[in-house]
């Protein structure tokens, strides 16, 4: 077969190694019958993948097929030239030399197996592999390999095991240096880890042997394209219409808005949703460790921050990128993560002029993100009164959104709590809304309702002021 696409070889095809089977996996212990008495007995169960030996098996034998034909690929195809080729003919091009590879080697497989073989040696050639299947599935939020053998997914707020894998852990250390190679980067003994963004806007993180003891570990919090808007959220039962109501205010009245929470609450997303009340007049400044808010407003300037290079040199933190943006005449800065010493510059932002400024925090509760704030400024190296570092919190953030997910994996606004000033040495906030838990579905779903706490608004004036003068009844608690 002649094709521009195919380097002229005459290397021998090297033969195929026979897949070798895996031990079959110990089954799960059971709670003893005396402990069942006094406590819930423990289901043990091992993460395994579902299928019969037979799939498993045919799985393996495809495995090594691809691995040796993705081999034998690397040879035959003019990389240089794939660049400027169309999906199609690409496509094609690879079915024609698996084919000859196949009859070369004496290799019968049929309609359903060659198309999959196809199909993964396209995203060998041009995509991330295994994890190819796994970036395009709409319903997977974030990829967790934990080796070559373990990939989880979390799909609906659970984890669970998929039944992808890669052949071993060069081939996995494969696809870890295709990415990072696309960014600049690379990690390998003397620089174990990386963090990076994919060409869809995905956050990449990788972490290699000796680091990672069993295998090279990798996280894939996957990029929406779709971001949710309020409307989305109050469907899901994130929040309540009245809490959707009372954020409008508050995000067109330019109060300055903490989005607390904990990994994977939806903190970016709550964040993402609340932009949407600010006006499309108003310039916005982004500033982000990797790039994920999703502003539908004109005016908006997004940054992203950079960590050193290989030589130690380069380095571009959020602080350097808030400093810069206070001289951008912006009318409000949005941190997607306040971390570390760019806490003071935020601060001191919301607190000179730049009201309406937004970020997010990692805490489990309202009054815990104040403490954060505190330490951040403390490990910042800034040597303050105590009483002046709650002062300037107090003055500058008005409103603390906390976002969690629960034990069910759904993802709630949990507590929408203001700050209402200085009482002493004391932050002093007030609860407005609140979810309140009643109990659990048999099937470990949580029950529960939100409701006012029946405090009324500090803000309720400047609401009035600004033309949003909501009704008093959406601070009174839900009866049930």
């Amino acid at each position: 077969m002649f094709s521009r696409y195919k380097k002229p070889s005459d290397a021998q095809p090297v033969q195929t190694p026979a897949p070798t089977p895996k031990a079959d996996t110990a089954a799960a212990p059971t709670a003893s019958a005396a402990n069942a008495v006094a406590r819930k007995p423990v289901n043990k169960k091992f993460a395994e993948t579902t299928g019969s030996d037979r799939d498993r098996k045919r799985k393996e034998r495809l495995g090594e097929i691809k691995l040796e034909l993705h081999r034998e690929l690397l040879e035959n195809l003019n990389l240089a030239a794939l660049e400027n080729a169309a999906e199609a003919e690409l496509r094609t091009e690879i079915s024609a030399i698996a084919s000859e590879v196949l009859e070369a080697k004496n290799i019968v497989l049929n309609r359903e197996d060659r198309s999959q073989l196809n199909k993964e040696l396209y995203d060998e050639v041009t995509g991330l592999g295994p994890l190819e299947a796994l970036l395009q599935d709409e319903t997977v939020n974030d990829i967790l390999v934990n080796g070559p053998q373990q990939i989880f997914v979390e799909r609906d707020g659970k984890l669970e095991i998929s039944d992808i894998t890669f052949k071993d852990e060069k081939h996995l250390m494969r696809i870890i240096d295709k990415i990072v190679s696309a960014v600049g980067r690379r990690v390998d003994e003397s620089n174990p880890y990386v963090d990076a963004r994919l060409a869809d806007g995905s956050r990449f993180n990788a972490m290699v042997p000796p680091i990672a003891v069993d295998g090279s570990l990798v996280s894939i919090r996957k990029f929406k394209k779709d971001k949710l808007g309020i409307d989305d959220l109050v469907n899901f039962g994130a929040f309540t219409e009245e809490m959707a109501a009372f954020l409008q205010a508050a995000v067109s009245t330019r109060l300055n808005i903490i989005v607390s929470g904990g990994t994977g609450s939806g903190k970016t997303t709550t964040l993402n949703a609340l932009s949407s009340f600010i006006d499309d007049a108003e310039r916005i400044l982004t500033i982000e460790d990797t790039a994920e808010l999703q502003l539908q407003q004109t005016h908006v300037g997004r940054m992203e921050s950079r960590p050193p290079n290989v030589e130690g040199k380069g380095e571009v933190s959020p602080r350097d990128c808030l400093k810069n943006a206070l001289r951008m005449r912006p009318d409000r800065i949005i941190v997607g993560e306040t971390r570390g010493a760019e806490v003071i510059d935020m601060l001191q932002a919301m607190n000179t002029g730049h009201d309406g400024s937004m970020t997010t925090i990692h805490a489990n509760s309202a009054r815990d993100g104040v403490s954060r704030l505190e330490n951040m400024i403390a490990m910042a190296g800034i040597e303050m009164p105590i009483k002046a570092v709650r002062s300037q919190i107090s003055s500058a953030v008005n409103l603390i959104v906390q976002a969690s997910r629960l034990q069910d994996g759904s993802r709630r606004m949990t507590s929408i709590t203001e700050i209402t000033g200085m009482e002493g040495d004391v932050i002093s906030m007030q609860e407005l809304f609140r979810f309140q838990r009643v109990g659990l579905t048999p099937d470990n779903k949580i029950i529960g309702h939100y409701t006012a706490t029946g405090v009324r608004s500090h803000y309720s004036e400047r609401f009035r002021l600004w033309g949003f003068d909501l009704p008093a009844s959406i601070y009174d608690p839900t009866k049930m």
